[in-house]
């Protein structure tokens, strides 16, 4: 199940990732949807092909409290090194009933 949030017309929405390559460009919105666990903008590239994109690598999401108190100061998100920790443990687990078949460290 998704969940969309209405969209007005005409509106369009900024690409601000820093490492994405179409980074500042801007594109009409087509809609906002919840999907793969979180919110993803929908728009029509160049070629008119339909992307999608998560809606926090764009101006179309609200603004993180830590990103904004931060004030660039901060390489990382806490919930993203959290995010990064628990997927090393997960590998490291997997490595681990691999029968320790390779030392993740």
């Amino acid at each position: 199940m998704t969940t969309a949030r209405a969209v007005p017309q005409g509106q369009l929405v900024e690409i601000t990732h820093p490492f994405h390559p179409l980074s500042g460009r801007r594109y009409e919105l087509l809609t906002v949807r919840q999907t793969w666990g979180e919110y993803r903008v929908f728009f029509y590239d160049e070629q008119g092909a339909l992307k999608a994109l998560p809606a926090s690598w764009t101006d179309a999401d609200q603004a993180d409290p830590f990103v904004t108190l931060a004030g660039g100061r901060a390489h990382f998100r806490p919930a993203d090194l959290l995010d990064l920790a628990a997927l090393v443990a997960r590998i490291r687990d997997t490595c681990s009933a691999n029968d320790g078949e390779e030392d993740v460290r």
